[in-house]
């Protein structure tokens, strides 16, 4: 009696394959399924990772660049041709998008010189107007370089929280079928159980193995980034300082 057992309860057994491909190949159609999906978010994560990389490292050093050219000039005439060469500098960004409003004041401010078109509180109502626009120009660059580097992060974010509940999700989903077989044999033997639920294990492995990259590289890259964001802003205050103090004033004089 007791071999016929022995042999029934091998006949039912699944076989173990301790490698990792076997146990994937093994599972079900739910769990590979799972496991299709969050090497789908571990691939593009990884690729938003190496792309953010590039992204900052180009930007913190064209930044540091324009800041020395910018800090060896006297002239912002001669810095706004040598600002298009940073293409990636949130900085140089944000100095072209106020140079160019600065030259629309002046332009306006020229039109309004002829005879007979403004007084001096037209003027002052200009310069007023002017500085306003000027500002928002500023602000509205920072927000825009911000927004740029901060593009795909979320991903990152999205990986991080929802990766480990989709691994669950196919974990549990591979409980439940080794469990529904077990019911089916009538056996509840370590050979029975321990199959079903290695390859089921797999996809709660999986899952963190998507996230944990995603949510260090996330925090990471957002330290990085509002360190990049107060840098910016602190220019473009020091900017907005210096044109009116010198620019806008030089405007004003008849």
């Amino acid at each position: 009696m007791n071999e016929v057992l022995a042999v029934t309860t091998a006949d039912i057994a699944k076989p173990f394959h301790g490698n990792m491909l076997e146990m994937i190949f093994d599972a079900g159609p739910m769990v590979q399924f799972v496991l299709l999906l969050l090497l789908m978010f571990s691939v593009v994560s990884w690729a938003v990772i190496l792309v953010k990389f590039r992204v900052i490292r180009r930007t913190r050093k064209e930044n540091d660049m324009f800041l020395d050219v910018y800090m060896r000039s006297n002239k912002l005439s001669a810095i706004f041709p040598e600002s298009k060469k940073f293409r990636h500098s949130t900085i140089a960004e944000v100095f072209r998008a106020g140079y160019t409003e600065l030259g629309r004041l002046a332009e306006a401010k020229r039109e309004g010189d002829d005879p007979g078109v403004a007084g001096e509180d037209e003027s002052a109502a200009l310069e007023f107007r002017g500085m306003d626009n000027i500002e928002r120009t500023l602000n509205r660059a920072c927000d825009n370089e911000m927004t740029r580097l901060e593009r795909f992060l979320v991903f990152l974010a999205t990986t991080g929280s929802a990766c480990p509940f989709i691994g669950l999700y196919g974990t549990v989903w591979g409980i439940m079928n080794s469990f529904q077989g077990i019911g089916a044999r009538g056996a509840a033997t370590l050979s029975v159980v321990a199959p079903g639920i290695s390859e089921a294990l797999v996809a709660t492995a999986a899952g963190l193995a998507a996230a944990i990259p995603a949510v260090i590289f996330y925090n990471y890259y957002l330290a990085k980034i509002r360190a990049i964001t107060v840098e910016t802003e602190n220019f473009s205050a020091e900017f907005l300082n210096i044109i009116e103090r010198f620019y806008v004033r030089k405007l004003q004089r008849p």
